[in-house]
Parts: structure tokens; C-alpha cells; sequence
């Protein structure tokens, strides 16, 4: 339609949303089902961030704020940075904005033009490359692979750095895969970023505090502290907080690349809702308590989901370090036939017979840059869960 903007053409509907959505539809038709497809923690918002949000209702706290965000919370930003990352920023390195998706697209809207590439490791979060592509870039997407456990490789990125490279875009703990780098493994990726002193780094640590066992999470700058002038550290409060309609995402980085953002900004949203950042400021300075208590219910879940899906015919399910999905590959089941006698030919082919036949929604890889595989999230009750992937097995024991 001649109407709508070229741009549109560029990109695709969210996946995860689209199955969701799908998920939702059926269960509105009667139908028992499980979704494992949406990346939300189903805990409450703690009790205290709640509390500091009817105070600030109650004071007043409701006009339109500073488009970078209320001083309070950028000050609360600055002490998280330095406190949990040993990254020392000033407020007016800081800018808040509406989600941590707002951000980045501040970020690349501010900085991309045309031919600019941007290096995403695949899998990926399904938002990343359609960003790019809205902002006139270029997404370049790497392939990980299963063995490597979904981590981007040294050579790899090495290989794929060219003159028009301007971003590599880094999400660790990963959203599909759960994949985190450890210091070594990503003092192996900063290597090769300081030797190409033209290129950036946007390093997206939504699911910082969701790691397990022994694990300690590492962002870029803290690792290699000569790359502090070329990064932008994003974060949020969705995920460890379980904010996500909160609506409240942040970034730290050099002053003139946060001007840019608070520019494209004030012309676009402004500031963020007044009421979501005060209850920022809580989460970020008040108690952290609850932050064992979600780490301890992912840790057990993570390990059920992955003990059943590795005893499901055709899966294989490698163990994550982080976030709360996992991605097992389903290359075996490929050319197999459904129940309904459709032949599963693509991930998504499976992804939509299970959702069909069993009543478990998930999401294909490839729409996550690497399939065969599919995401599931853990983050719902254990009853569900071993119900779901009791489902699952049943499903890839009925393939013929």
C-alpha cells in the first residue's frame, strides 16, 4: 500500500508477541493451555517498589519529568553502576527511558546511517535486527553454534569487523539461549573490539541478576576499562525486579552519545512516567532480598526443564548460565510427521503442530537468527512446567 512508509517493508512482526497472542486465542476458545513463550517473570513486583510508587502518587510525583529522567533515579543508576559493575558514570551520563527496547532504539536512531552495520551474535533477541533495520542500518547477524554453547567466538567476530562496522551488540545472559560470558570469555571478545578502535559496543545486561551456581556476570567496560569511551552499558528494571510493565530501561555512556539519545528523545517521548521511575529508584536502592528468592525458584526450574527436554525423543537441551529460557535444537525431528499428518519441516512447523496438538506454546529459532530450535521460558510454576514438558515429550514420541 503506497500509503504506508518504505521502512515498514524492511522489518517483521515480533515472533514471541505473535505466539503469545496465538497462545492466548486458543485458551480464550476453552482450550488447556501452557505458554512458555513469553519472556516475563511470573513473580509480583516486589511489595517496597510498590509502596514507593503510591508515595509518589500521593506526594504529587505526576507532571512531566526531565526527558533523560528524574535526577533521583540517575543518581540511583550511577550508584548501581559502581556498586555491582565497578563503572563510574555521572548523571548526566545517564538516561532513562520507556523499556529497555526504547533505549536501544534511542541508541542507534541517534548514531546508525545508511550502509552502517551492526554485529548481533544469532541467536538474538527477535527486536535487535528489526531496530537496525528501522534506524537505516545494517544488521549483520553471527552464527553461534550448540557446542560452543550459543557464545560468540573470538575469530568469528574478528572475521565479520569491516570499515563500516560502527556496533557490536552484546546480550548477556542471552535472551533466547540463557548463554552468559564469563570474565574469560568475554576478555576473549574485548580483545578484538580494542583492536578496532572504530567500532561500539551496545551491551544489553536486562538479565544481569539472573545467573546461577558459581557464575559471576560481567558487563564490557568493567572487563576492558579502554573500551569505556565506545560503550553504551543499557540495563534495566523489568527482569530482577519484575517491573516489566513498569516500563522503565536505562543507559549509561559517553556524555555526547547520551546528549544524541536525550535529543531524539525529547523529540519523540520525553521523559518516562514519572510514577514507574520512582519506583526505579526503590528498586535500585532499596532492599535486593528478593533477588535470591527468584534466583533459587529459576535455579530449579532450569534444571527440570532441562532434565525433561533432554529426555524428550529428537531434543537437546544444553544448560544455560542465566536468564530464565532455554533453546534446545530439534534438528532430529525435522522431516518427521505430526499427528495431524503435517510434516514438520521447519522449526516453526513444530513450533505450531505442538501448540496445535499438546497445547504448549513456544517459539522457533529461526526467529531468532538460528533454528532448528526452539525458545521455551521457565519462567512460570514448577506444576506447569513438568506438565508442559511432559506434553512435549509426549509430542516428539508421536512423531513418525
Amino acid at each position: 500500500m503506497a500509503f504506508l512508509a518504505d521502512a515498514l517493508s524492511r522489518i517483521k512482526p515480533s515472533a514471541t508477541i505473535m505466539l503469545t497472542q496465538k497462545a492466548r486465542d486458543l485458551k480464550a476458545t476453552g482450550r488447556d493451555v501452557i505458554s512458555l513463550s513469553v519472556g516475563e517473570p511470573d513473580f509480583d513486583t516486589p511489595d517496597n517498589i510498590k509502596e514507593a510508587a503510591i508515595a509518589a502518587i500521593r506526594r504529587g510525583e505526576t507532571k512531566y519529568t526531565p526527558v533523560p529522567g528524574i535526577l533521583p533515579l540517575r543518581e540511583a543508576i550511577t550508584r548501581k553502576f559502581k556498586r555491582e559493575n565497578e563503572l563510574d558514570y555521572k548523571p548526566s551520563q545517564v538516561i532513562v527511558g520507556t523499556g529497555g527496547k526504547h533505549v536501544i532504539y534511542n541508541a542507534f536512531l541517534s548514531t546508525l546511517n545508511p550502509g552502517d552495520e551492526v554485529v548481533i551474535p544469532a541467536p538474538y533477541w527477535v527486536s535487535y535486527p528489526e531496530i537496525v533495520l528501522l534506524c537505516g542500518g545494517t544488521p549483520v547477524p553471527v552464527l553461534t553454534t550448540i557446542e560452543n554453547n550459543f557464545k560468540l567466538q573470538a575469530a568469528d567476530l574478528e572475521r565479520v569487523l569491516t570499515p563500516k562496522t560502527k556496533w557490536v551488540l552484546l546480550n548477556s545472559p542471552s535472551n533466547p539461549s540463557g548463554a552468559a560470558y564469563s570474565h574469560e570469555e568475554m576478555k576473549a571478545i574485548t580483545d578484538v573490539l580494542v583492536r578496532h578502535p572504530h567500532v561500539w559496543v551496545l551491551t544489553d545486561d536486562m538479565y544481569e541478576h539472573l545467573v546461577y551456581g558459581d557464575f559471576k556476570f560481567v558487563t564490557p567496560a568493567q572487563v576492558e576499562p579502554s573500551l569505556y569511551e565506545r560503550t553504551l552499558t543499557m540495563n534495566g528494571v523489568s527482569k530482577a525486579y519484575a517491573m516489566t510493565g513498569w516500563r522503565i530501561g536505562y543507559a549509561a555512556g559517553p556524555e555526547h552519545l547520551i546528549r544524541a539519545m536525550d535529543m531524539v528523545q525529547g523529540q519523540q517521548t520525553s521523559g518516562a512516567c514519572s510514577i514507574a521511575q520512582w519506583a526505579a529508584v526503590e528498586a535500585l536502592d532499596g532492599p535486593q532480598d528478593h533477588l535470591g528468592v527468584f534466583r533459587k525458584a529459576f535455579e530449579e526450574r532450569r534444571a527440570l526443564v532441562v532434565s525433561m527436554l533432554n529426555q524428550a525423543r529428537g531434543l537437546n537441551c544444553p544448560m544455560p548460565e542465566g536468564a530464565f529460557y532455554v533453546y534446545p535444537s530439534c534438528a532430529p525431528l525435522m522431516g518427521k510427521t505430526a499427528p495431524s499428518g503435517k510434516v514438520i519441516e521447519t522449526d516453526e512447523d513444530f513450533v505450531m503442530e505442538l501448540l496445535a496438538t499438546e497445547g504448549v506454546a513456544a517459539v522457533h529459532g529461526s526467529s531468532f537468527g538460528l533454528g532448528p530450535n526452539l525458545r521455551i521460558s521457565y519462567a512460570t510454576s514448577i506444576d506447569k512446567l513438568e506438565d508442559a514438558c511432559a506434553r512435549i515429550q509426549r509430542f516428539c514420541a508421536e512423531l513418525r
